[in-house]
């Protein structure tokens, strides 16, 4: 008979462990969502002018490595499930950096699309998903809470790095900018990936009582339920974003000067954050059916009213609440996996279920414009959009799988 040496238990993370693991996603994703994201748009103007490249051909460039993150998450969430993301967040960061330098480089609008798809595979392994299976993961009964930081964190990103990329490209041309934000995020993320995520990774969790059904991946995955909530949460996001792309061009176009349209945008960021604040409350006090019928609901009724509202005051009003709206939504989509099948298969089941979110997302700056220029204006296209988050509201409540997990208010 031989003898099975069964391998030691992975020891528990210690509380300063993971208060550690969580102070470094917040600065890597603040970092990571700052420079890979949100510096685009500020030197997009720059790079179009200095280069002679169309704004359109530069945004399908950006776009399209929306759409190849959407891929790439597939994979990393497999990977995440089994090996944790210390490896893959590494990785993706260590990507991130040549892709860079591939943009800010780039003689030719070929190689210029060809950083920001080598850029897509990075923010794939670095931006939220990742982030979101590996506190999901190390927290597991607090991981609300853990999320609900993290995002307020991450929500923090454009107000940092928007205004470090204008003053930086007020001294530098766009190039030597893009290189300065390589350097920062080589500095900040390679270094916080390997060496901040070191804590060991817990062994899959066993099904929690009101998910025992829950054993494989791929037939839920291929569930009416899945495949609902995947529809359902794609089309309010897809409204969502479209709000944050076309609101300061609806704005402008009810009579605001461009001054108060982007300070009602700001504003709407402000209460992105606010609203993440109270969402453990909500979380305590509503079923899963509740609150995502609640959030996509809110995300329908904020859209519509801005295309309904023509007074300056209403319409800021309703720019703020449409910001609270979408800074429940990230956390919504966050925990949509574990309040319906549990954490076991966390990392592969949010890589599909994000995959045709981020696509969605990524087409929504074309796709509100062409609206807005298919229907005869901005506030018919938000109209339209409401309504598609509204239809999505309807579906959210057919995401709850069979057998139910026990809707405690958790």
């Amino acid at each position: 008979m031989v003898d099975v040496v069964s391998a030691p238990p992975v020891p528990a993370a210690t509380a300063s462990g993971l208060r550690r693991v969580l102070v470094v996603l917040c600065l890597t994703e603040i970092t990571s969502w700052g420079i890979l994201f949100y510096a685009f748009p500020v030197l997009l103007g720059d790079i179009a002018s200095t280069t002679g490249w169309s704004a359109t051909a530069l945004t399908a460039a950006f776009s399209a490595g929306q759409l190849v993150a959407a891929v790439a998450g597939i994979p990393v969430g497999r990977w995440l499930d089994r090996h944790g993301p210390r490896g893959v967040m590494t990785a993706g960061s260590l990507l991130a950096v040549p892709a860079l330098v591939v943009i800010a480089t780039a003689p030719s609008l070929a190689w210029f699309v060809t950083g920001w798809l080598l850029a897509g595979v990075a923010m794939g392994a670095v931006l939220y998903p990742p982030a979101f299976a590996a506190l999901t993961r190390w927290h597991g009964a607090d991981r609300v809470r853990a999320l609900m930081v993290l995002t307020l964190a991450a929500g923090l990103a454009s107000t940092v790095f928007a205004p470090l990329t204008a003053v930086l490209s007020d001294r530098m041309d766009w190039r030597a900018t893009y290189l300065v934000l390589a350097i920062v995020l080589a500095a900040v993320t390679v270094p916080g990936h390997w060496l901040g995520l070191r804590l060991p990774w817990p062994p899959r969790p066993t099904a929690e009582p009101g998910h025992a059904h829950v054993t494989d991946p791929g037939p839920i995955a291929r569930s009416r339920p899945f495949v609902a909530l995947a529809i359902a949460l794609s089309a309010s996001g897809f409204a969502s974003f479209a709000v944050i792309v076309a609101l300061v061009p609806l704005l402008t176009e009810r009579g605001l000067g461009t001054g108060l349209a982007a300070i009602a945008l700001g504003l709407g960021g402000a209460g992105q954050v606010a609203s993440r604040l109270g969402y453990s409350a909500f979380v305590a006090r509503t079923s899963v059916r509740t609150r995502t019928i609640a959030i996509v609901s809110a995300i329908a009724a904020t859209t519509a009213l801005l295309g309904v509202f023509t007074t300056a005051a209403a319409l800021v009003a309703a720019a703020i609440a449409a910001g609270m709206a979408r800074g429940v939504f990230t956390l919504l989509q966050a925990t949509a996996i574990t309040d319906r099948w549990g954490a076991a298969h966390y990392g592969q089941l949010t890589g599909l279920l994000s995959a045709p979110l981020t696509i969605t997302m990524a087409l929504a700056p074309f796709a509100a414009t062409a609206l807005a220029s298919a229907l005869g204006g901005y506030s018919n296209a938000f109209l339209l959009l409401g309504a598609l988050a509204a239809a999505a509201a309807v579906l959210s409540a057919a995401t709850i799988p069979t057998p139910a997990p026990k809707e405690h208010r958790s």
